[in-house]
């Protein structure tokens, strides 16, 4: 198992400077890990470090709340794939999901899936405030919304991913959709486990550590 080509290599602290970006970038490269994960601000500065390589590049929107308006998200994402951006990381309405407004996330996902175009557009449930019942909903909402991935967590929630989580989510999506799990994955072992059960990417600022221990 190449654990490497799982890996997005992920930066998205308030004080990642240029240098820490460039960084980043470089150990993507040197690792060979699928792709780096910015802040939307970074996405043309690590698009320029990584010319030439095979890393992509995934810009997270509406983050990490989620609770920006429809139209500032879309316009995020819209300004990240024009900025080189090949991937989407969005965060849902978490309010419009605890109330039950099922139709207003759906809509959500579907304009800024549509706004991307063939870009890659992970939805982001944050698992730690959602019930069983919830995170099923929200995966089933972002199936019917054309979603590409469904990914637990932010890793700015009250947890990260966890099994159970994923156990939940590979329920609902089966192979209709791909899995990101992210949030407080930093060794080897952990990571292993979460692609047996069906993961296809994992997001961790620990990529080094888990490939140099595999």
């Amino acid at each position: 198992m190449d654990l490497n080509t799982f890996i997005d290599h992920t930066l998205l602290t308030p004080t990642a400077t240029e240098k820490d970006i460039q960084t980043l970038c470089e150990e993507a490269v040197s690792f060979k890990f699928y792709a780096v994960c910015v802040n939307t601000c970074y996405v043309k500065f690590a698009k320029e470090q990584l010319a030439g390589s095979e890393v992509k590049v995934a810009a997270t929107v509406g983050f990490p709340l989620g609770a920006s308006s429809s139209k500032a998200k879309i316009t995020e994402a819209e300004e990240a794939v024009k900025a080189g951006a090949d991937e989407i990381d969005m965060v849902i309405n978490l309010g419009y999901a605890k109330d039950g407004h099922w139709e207003k996330v759906k809509n959500e996902i579907a304009a800024i899936k549509k706004a991307i175009g063939d870009s890659v557009l992970k939805v982001i449930i944050e698992t730690c405030y959602l019930s069983e019942h919830e995170i099923r909903k929200a995966c089933e909402t972002a199936m019917e919304a054309n979603a590409d991935f469904v990914k637990t967590s932010t890793g700015f929630g009250s947890r990260g991913a966890s099994f159970d989580d994923v156990k939940i989510m590979k329920e609902v999506v089966g192979e209709k959709l791909k899995i990101k799990a992210s949030g407080g994955i930093r060794d080897a072992g952990t990571a292993k486990k979460y692609i047996e059960l069906g993961v296809s990417r994992i997001g961790t600022s620990s990529g080094k550590k888990i490939v140099s221990e595999a």
